[in-house]
């Protein structure tokens, strides 16, 4: 017969165990089971949040950012769990995602490992390639950060149109553009160097300063060398 939580010591239930020794030393069954909230009549949160992590056996020990790419039906196959402990789960990810983007609004971008850690940790869970645009103005703060583009799995459209009308509008004097490859392979592709080429000629025009293009991976980043070995933009 299985234990309820509450039949555990009171050094052994996640909530108290929390309580008593921080969020830090508590297991990641532990803190998953907090967040389901409670068992079934059959289960503890405790088993339950062992089911949950499972689902990816075959990912890193102790690495639970397979749960970025879990969907609410492919936790809701797990008995026990139905939509209320579902959505939290969806929700825990979708809190994790966006904790890890910059807070302030006084953004300064000074190198590509700057402009890179704006977004390494928002892009790396991304099925989907999505382009962006920063745009800054001459003592590089940023005034924007914009989509222009969501695509497929391995490809997205960018309309130069769309990148500098958003410029112009709001009398930005350098651009830097980001996607990122859901490959988890930052390794730019002919395409990439081709746009950031096209892009960069259309920027001229306007005088606008295209200073990096940088192409995120899983945690890891490239810049592209549109030029080939020069000098290209200020980093």
């Amino acid at each position: 017969m299985t234990l309820k939580v509450k039949e555990l010591p009171l050094s052994e239930r996640p909530y108290e165990k929390l309580m008593l020794y921080g969020a830090e030393n508590l297991s990641n069954v532990e803190l998953l089971a907090i967040i389901l909230g409670s068992g079934t009549k059959d289960e503890t949160s405790i088993s339950l949040a062992q089911k949950v992590l499972k689902l990816g056996e075959n990912t890193e020990e102790n690495n639970m950012r397979f749960l970025q790419d879990c969907t609410i039906d492919e936790f809701r196959k797990i008995k026990g769990i139905g939509n209320v402990k579902a959505i939290r789960l969806k929700a825990l990810t979708e809190i994790t995602k966006r904790m890890s983007k910059p807070l302030g609004n006084d953004i300064i971008i000074n190198s590509s490992q700057e402009a890179a850690n704006l977004f390494i940790e928002e892009l790396r869970y991304e099925k989907r390639e999505i382009v962006k645009v920063v745009l800054l103005n001459s003592k590089n703060k940023v005034l924007r950060i914009k989509n222009v583009s969501l695509g497929g799995s391995n490809f997205a459209v960018v309309d130069p149109k769309e990148i500098l009308g958003e410029a112009i509008k709001l009398g930005a004097t350098k651009i830097i553009l980001v996607h990122n490859h859901p490959s988890g392979n930052p390794t730019p592709s002919t395409e990439d160097y081709n746009l950031t080429k096209k892009i960069d000629s259309c920027c001229k025009l306007f005088e606008i300063e295209l200073l990096d293009h940088i192409v995120i991976g899983d945690g890891i980043y490239k810049r592209i060398d549109w030029k080939r070995g020069e000098n290209n933009g200020l980093f």
